[in-house]
């Protein structure tokens, strides 16, 4: 069976979109299989982080994004009540932008077929197998497709990865958390979040005149999985935040768990991964789209140069070398707000207040947690060092894709086209 397209991405969410649009810029011809027939109609997550918006400006991307977004100067870390100084970050953008999944989606998918890539919807990939020339990719009720390259984006329960073989180590969930997406006839005031010996709770706006209710309840652990409802979501409120705040007509609700993972591998051969189905974790944070985009960035330019035959496919080792420890640090991160989350017993409400106080009191703390949270601390190289180290902006260099020459610190250096330093040239 001869190749259809040099790469499929499995999974239209941002991730495989956004990775699209970069192997379309490599000159790659690319389709993405997608098995939901239209995009989903509540935003999952909401924030674009400093990282991630300095890498779509490098691809003159970023202006849909801050139009209609929200600027937000300072953000939680496990819902402390002393906030993170997001204004103090070495960035273009120092704040974290309240920007709905569902539109990214429709910014990337748009851009992705501008630059020629295709997006089939309705289209259910069941399993794959991989020779030495390329991937054969089953589809559920249709004819298989074939590729020299396959990418799983399809998420944490993640097919493309369970087909290769590629194990999903970590932790089980053991703490549940809930989400509700609703109107309140008294809404709390911008900004409100509360954690307290009777659980968690924060509040921020979501579009359509909607409030996201999210957080943490200790006494309704045992729901697990079940479904959430309106009348749940009203007692959570309540017995956290002494009031229901009017809800009513919720557009989404839903139960998450902590579930933890880092995939063993981020390539098996011609098959690799990217977004969440290489990671999973608790969303404290608000990182994980960011992560799943870093990902596309690093991947995109490599997959691309391989697929044309510019570079040795060795190089697409260096994707697992290089993401793979970001994965895992994002993962510890967020376990440790989620036991500052959970922190509802007397010695852990004590633990909150000395960590509160010290970022309250030690404002180069509260930078190094915030840079953290923004990625602003990625690097692809020895700490300290020129290469692999971040450039936050590029100008009109790397619009196109490829590398380019910039003048960083003085220093005459090749940025790589996710804007990392790849080497010194004086």
């Amino acid at each position: 069976m001869k190749d259809e397209t040099e790469v499929i991405i499995v999974g239209g969410g941002p991730v495989g979109l956004m990775l699209a649009a970069e192997l379309r810029l490599g000159g790659v011809s690319t389709v993405v299989l997608e098995r939901a027939d239209a995009r989903a109609g509540h935003p999952r997550a909401l924030g674009l982080h400093a990282r991630t918006l300095e890498q779509l400006a490098m691809r003159g991307l970023q202006e849909p994004f801050l139009a209609k977004g929200i600027r937000v100067p300072s953000w939680h870390f496990g819902f402390l009540r002393e906030r993170l100084d997001l204004t103090r970050l070495d960035s273009p953008y120092p704040f974290m932008l309240a920007f709905p999944q569902d539109r990214t989606e429709a910014i990337l998918e748009q851009r992705a077929l501008e630059l020629g890539a295709r997006v089939l919807r309705g289209v259910s990939v069941t399993g794959l197998t991989q020779d030495a020339d390329g991937v054969r990719v089953s589809v559920d009720g249709g004819p298989d497709r074939r590729a020299a390259w396959v990418v799983g984006a399809d998420g944490a329960g993640s097919t493309v990865r369970r087909s290769a073989g590629i194990a999903f180590p970590g932790t089980d969930a053991d703490t549940y958390a809930y989400l509700g997406d609703v109107r309140a006839d008294a809404p709390p005031a911008p900004g409100y979040g509360l954690q307290n010996e009777k659980g968690a709770l924060i509040v921020a706006p979501v579009p359509g005149g909607l409030l996201r209710f999210t957080g943490y309840d200790p006494e309704d652990q045992d729901a697990g999985r079940r479904e959430l409802t309106l009348e749940d979501l009203r007692e959570i409120t309540v017995r956290i935040g002494g009031t229901d705040f009017g809800l009513h007509d919720p557009a989404w609700l839903s139960r998450f768990g902590n579930a933890t993972r880092v995939a063993g591998q981020y390539r098996h051969g011609r098959v690799l991964l990217a977004g969440d189905a290489a990671h999973m974790h608790f969303p404290a944070g608000g990182v994980g789209l960011n992560l799943g985009l870093q990902d596309a960035m690093n991947l995109g330019w490599k997959l691309a140069d391989v697929a044309r035959g510019r570079a040795g496919d060795d190089l697409l080792d260096t994707y697992h070398d290089e993401r793979r420890p970001w994965a895992e640090d994002v993962a510890e991160h967020t376990l440790a707000q989620t036991a500052l989350i959970t922190a509802t017993s007397p010695t852990g409400q004590a633990l909150r207040h000395l960590l509160g106080s010290l970022i309250d009191r030690l404002p180069d703390l509260s930078l190094i947690l915030a840079r953290r949270l923004a990625a602003l601390d990625v690097h692809y190289g020895k700490e300290g060092q020129p290469v692999g180290s971040r450039v936050a902006e590029t100008g009109d260099a790397l619009l196109d894709g490829r590398p380019a020459e910039l003048v960083v610190d003085d220093r005459r250096v090749m940025v790589r086209p996710d804007g990392y330093v790849g080497s010194l040239i004086d």
